[in-house]
C-alpha cells in the first residue's frame, strides 16, 4: 500500500494537497469559524500548524474549490467567491531594530498595493494599510480577509529589550487599528501568535476581536487528536511497527507518552504536536524533534534572573495571569504555557489552572536543556548523569545519590542574588523530573509539607531539607510529623533522607539516612572519614586481591597516610585508576579527597581505616 507523504516543513495549503501530501481534514473547525464570525485570535506554540490554518482560510477565501475536494467544507460551501486576501507574515524577518518592522510592513504593503492600487505620496504604514482595504474592497467588490501569521515574533525577540518592545508596540497600535477604523470593508480577520500581549492595545481597541485560544469549540483546531491519530496515521504507524519489529500497540503508547498531551482548554481531549508526531512516523524514530527545533534559551534566561522557584511550575495559576501579563517581564508563566512548555491539566473549583509538562519530549528536553544553568554537569552530558542517579533510586542507594547530588553543586557559581535554598531546590526539583519517576514537590500531608516524596516500585522515599541547620533536625521533622504514616502498610521499603544545605559551601554538606529496619546512615560532613560497614563474608576475595596489587605496586613501606596520598595521584593512568582505585573506593577501603567533585583534576585519594587495617594486615612481615 502507497502511503501518502507526510508533512514536515511545508504549511502551504495549496502544496500539499496539489502535491499528495497527507492532511488532517481541519476544515470542519474553520468552516465553523467562518460562518459564526468575523475577527479572531488564536494563540498556539510555534510548530503546531498556525501556519497552515492560515494557509487553508486563504484558499478558502480565493475560491480555489478544487484543493478541497474530499474534505467537509467541500460538501458545505456553495458559492466559493473569490476575496481579496491580505496575508501578512511575521515569520521572515528577524527583529533586531525599529527599521526591521518598518521593512516586513513596508514589503506586505508593496505587494498588495502593487495588485490594488496606492495613495500617491502616502508613508505612513497606517495610512497606507487603511487605503489598501478600502482600495482592494472597491476594486474587487468582495470585502476583503485580512490573516497575520506570529503577529508577536518582534515583541517576543525584544522582551529583554523593554525600550525597543515600545517602539514596536507603537508601530504596531497603529497598523492593527485600521482593522476596527475598517471594519465594514473586511469579511474575516484572523490574527495568530504564540502570545498574547495585552499591553499592545490591539487586544483592548478591537474590543470585537474573538480570542478562541482557550474555546473548547476550537481547541483542536490545531494539533491532532487521538481519534485523527486513529483514523487517518494508523497506517504509518503500522509501517514504524513492522520495520522496527515492534507491535502496533508499543508504537501508539510511544507517540502517546512522548506527543501527546497538549490542553488548551479544560477537560478537552489530548493533542498531539503534529511536527514531532510527522518526524517520528516519518524517520521511524521517537527524538525530541519539536523540542530540539527552537531551544527555550530565552525563557530560561529569564528564569534564572528572576530567581523563579522552578517547584511552582505545579501551583495553580488564574485564567487572567495565563491571558493578560505576557507583555510584562515578571510573568513567566504565560510565556511557558502559551509557548507549548506547560499544557492545561485540570481547572480548579475557584476557577484557576493546574499546569503541567504535556509529554516526554517537552519535560526532558526542557530539563535537560535547564539543568547546566543550575548544577555543574559531569562531561556535559545530562543524560549519561541523570542514568546515574535514576539506577542510585532505583537501587535504593540513597548514599550513593546524595554523593552524586554533591559534585551537582561543586564549583557552580549561581548569582549572588538567588537565595541558596531557591538554588538548591531548584536543583532537586529539575534532578527528579529528569529522572521520570513518580515525584511530589511540596507534597501536603495532614500535618505539614514533605519537601520531596519520590516513588518507586520497591522503595518510597521521604525527603526533608533545611538550609545551615543539621541533617538530624530535618530527620527528627520527617518523624515527628509522621510523614511516612500514609505509607505504614505499603509494601515498598521507606527510606527516610534528611538533608542540609550550607550556604557556606554552597551544597548539600550534612545527611542522615534511615533505612527501614532502623539502621542510619551518615555522610556529608564526615564523608572522608566514614567507611561502610561489612560484613567479612561480603568482601569478595577478587577485591582483597585488586587491593593486595595495589599495595604491592605502591611498595610495602608505603604505610603512612602522608606518603599514600602522595603516591596515589595516579589517578590519570586510566588502568590503575580502574583496576585499583575503583574497586577500592567501592568497597570501603578507599576514599577521595574532594568525594563531592569527583572529576576534579587534582583529585587525591586515601586509605580510610578499613584500608589501613588490611594494608597492614598484608604488609606484616
Amino acid at each position: 500500500m502507497d502511503l501518502q507523504s507526510l508533512p514536515i516543513g511545508d504549511q502551504g495549503f495549496a502544496s500539499l494537497r496539489g502535491d499528495n501530501y497527507l492532511y488532517v481534514d481541519k476544515t470542519e473547525l474553520i468552516y465553523r469559524m467562518i460562518q459564526k464570525g468575523k475577527f479572531y485570535f488564536l494563540s498556539r506554540p510555534r510548530r503546531f500548524g498556525k501556519s497552515l490554518l492560515l494557509s487553508t482560510i486563504e484558499a478558502f477565501f480565493l475560491g480555489k474549490r478544487e484543493l478541497f475536494n474530499g474534505l467537509y467544507i467541500a460538501n458545505q460551501e456553495q458559492e466559493w467567491v473569490e476575496h481579496p486576501v491580505l496575508h501578512l507574515d511575521f515569520s521572515t524577518q528577524n527583529y533586531k531594530s525599529e527599521q526591521n518592522v518598518y521593512n516586513i510592513l513596508n514589503d506586505f504593503l508593496d505587494e498588495y498595493e502593487a495588485k490594488y492600487g496606492r495613495k500617491e505620496g502616502e508613508t505612513d504604514v497606517a495610512l497606507r494599510f487603511k487605503w489598501l482595504v478600502r482600495n482592494a474592497y472597491e476594486k474587487t467588490g468582495q470585502r476583503v480577509v485580512i490573516l497575520v501569521d506570529e503577529y508577536d515574533k518582534p515583541l517576543l525577540e525584544s522582551i529583554e529589550n523593554p525600550e525597543l518592545q515600545e517602539q514596536y508596540r507603537g508601530i504596531l497600535r497603529g497598523f492593527y487599528a485600521v482593522l476596527k477604523a475598517m471594519g465594514q470593508y473586511i469579511r474575516f480577520a484572523l490574527l495568530t501568535g504564540i502570545t498574547k500581549f495585552s499591553k499592545v492595545s490591539i487586544f483592548s481597541d478591537l474590543n470585537n476581536l474573538n480570542d478562541i485560544s482557550r474555546d473548547w469549540d476550537y481547541a483542536s483546531i490545531c494539533g491532532i487528536t487521538d481519534n485523527e491519530v486513529d483514523s487517518v496515521l494508523a497506517p504509518y504507524i503500522q509501517r514504524y511497527a513492522d520495520e522496527k519489529n515492534l507491535s502496533y500497540d508499543a508504537v501508539r503508547e510511544d507517540l502517546r507518552r512522548m506527543y501527546d498531551g497538549y490542553h488548551f482548554a479544560a477537560d478537552t481531549p489530548g493533542l498531539y504536536n503534529p511536527f514531532s508526531l510527522m518526524c517520528a512516523l516519518s524517520k521511524r524514530a521517537m527524538d525530541g524533534y519539536w523540542f530540539d527545533s527552537g531551544t527555550p534559551t530565552m525563557l530560561v534566561e529569564m528564569l534564572r534572573r528572576k530567581h523563579y522557584a522552578l517547584p511552582t511550575f505545579e501551583e495553580p495559576v488564574s485564567a487572567m495571569k495565563l491571558d493578560n501579563k505576557t507583555g510584562d517581564s515578571d510573568s513567566i508563566m504565560p510565556l511557558l504555557y502559551q509557548s507549548g512548555y506547560l499544557s492545561i491539566d485540570r481547572m480548579s473549583d475557584d476557577g484557576r489552572y493546574w499546569l503541567t509538562f504535556p509529554n516526554d519530549e517537552v519535560r526532558e528536553g526542557f530539563f535537560e536543556f535547564l539543568l547546566p544553568y543550575y548544577a555543574t554537569v559531569p562531561n556535559n552530558d545530562a543524560k549519561i548523569a541523570i542514568s546515574d542517579f535514576v539506577k542510585d533510586i532505583l537501587d535504593g542507594n540513597a548514599e550513593q545519590f546524595l554523593q552524586r547530588l554533591q559534585s551537582f553543586f561543586a564549583d557552580f557559581q549561581y548569582d549572588a542574588q538567588t537565595t541558596p535554598e531557591t538554588h538548591f531546590r531548584n536543583v532537586l526539583y529539575i534532578l527528579c523530573k529528569l529522572m521520570g519517576l513518580q515525584v511530589d514537590a511540596e507534597y501536603q500531608t495532614s500535618d505539614g509539607r514533605i519537601d520531596l516524596l519520590l516513588r518507586t516500585d520497591k522503595f518510597v522515599y521521604v525527603i526533608e531539607c533545611k538550609i545551615d541547620s543539621t541533617a538530624r533536625i530535618a530527620l527528627d521533622q520527617i518523624k515527628s510529623k509522621e510523614y511516612a504514616l500514609p505509607w505504614s502498610l505499603d509494601n515498598r521499603e521507606m527510606i527516610l533522607v534528611g538533608i542540609n544545605f550550607s550556604t557556606k559551601t554552597r551544597r548539600p554538606d550534612d545527611w542522615l539516612i534511615e533505612r527501614a529496619d532502623g539502621s542510619i546512615i551518615e555522610g556529608g560532613k564526615n564523608v572522608r572519614e566514614q567507611v561502610r560497614e561489612q560484613e567479612g563474608e561480603q568482601v569478595k576475595k577478587q577485591v582483597k586481591e585488586q587491593v593486595k596489587k595495589l599495595v604491592l605496586a605502591l611498595g610495602k613501606d608505603t604505610k603512612k597516610r602522608e606518603e599514600l596520598m602522595q603516591l596515589l595521584q595516579l589517578a590519570g593512568r586510566r588502568n590503575f585508576k580502574q583496576n585499583y582505585i575503583d574497586p577500592s573506593i567501592d568497597e570501603g577501603y578507599m576514599a577521595m579527597l574532594y568525594p563531592e567533585a569527583p572529576n576534579r583534576k587534582d583529585q587525591a585519594y586515601y586509605l580510610t581505616d578499613k584500608g589501613l587495617a588490611l594494608l597492614a594486615e598484608l604488609t606484616k612481615e
